[in-house]
C-alpha cells in the first residue's frame, strides 16, 4: 500500500461530476477519481474547516463511529475493476480491526474528518496513475485562443455593484 494525500478537487468540463486527485506522498504519481458533486462539496467544506449547522452524512458517520467507541485507522483504495474504484474504511474497535466496504468518495470524506491516513493499493496506483508533465499548468497557444472568449467576458463584468444591494 502507498500512502497518498489529496492533491486537488477538480471540476469536469463535460459533466456535473468532480474529480478528486490523489498524489502519492513520496512520488510523482497522481490518481484521478471521479466523484459526485455533493461528495466533492462535502469534501471541500471539510478540507477548508467549514462548519455546518447540522451534520452532513459524513459527519453523521463519524459521529456514529465515535459513539460506538471505534476509531478510523485508515482508508484504502483497494481495487479498480471496469473503471470503478473500490475502497475500504478500516476501523479499530478495542483492538479488533473491522473493514467496511465503501465508495472512495465516502471513505476519503471520512478520512479527512477523522485525520485518518489514505492509502492506495500499489496495483491500483500503477493501473490508474497519471504523472503530470512539467509545465502542465501552462496553456498552449490553441488553448489560450479557445479560452479568450471567456477572458473577454470576465473583463466585461462590472463587479463594483455586487455588494450594493
Amino acid at each position: 500500500m502507498v500512502r497518498v494525500t489529496i492533491d486537488s478537487i477538480r471540476v469536469s468540463l463535460i459533466s456535473p461530476q468532480r474529480i478528486v486527485v490523489l498524489r502519492e506522498e513520496d512520488g510523482e504519481r497522481h490518481v484521478p477519481i471521479w466523484i459526485g458533486p455533493y461528495e466533492a462539496e462535502a469534501l471541500t467544506l471539510s478540507l477548508r474547516g467549514t462548519s455546518v449547522v447540522r451534520p452532513l452524512t459524513h459527519d453523521l458517520l463519524k459521529n456514529m463511529i465515535d459513539a460506538l467507541g471505534a476509531t478510523v485507522s485508515h482508508i484504502v483504495i483497494s481495487d479498480l475493476r471496469e473503471e470503478i474504484f473500490y475502497a475500504s474504511i478500516v476501523l479499530d474497535l478495542d483492538g479488533k480491526i473491522i473493514e467496511v466496504d465503501a465508495r472512495p468518495s465516502d471513505a476519503i470524506n471520512l478520512a479527512v474528518r477523522t485525520s485518518a491516513a489514505i492509502f492506495i493499493a500499489e496495483h491500483v496506483l500503477e493501473e490508474a496513475k497519471v504523472i503530470p508533465e512539467a509545465g502542465i499548468d501552462e496553456a498552449s497557444p490553441e488553448e489560450d485562443e479557445n479560452l479568450s472568449v471567456f477572458a473577454d467576458f470576465l473583463e466585461s463584468l462590472d463587479l463594483d455593484d455586487l455588494g450594493d444591494e
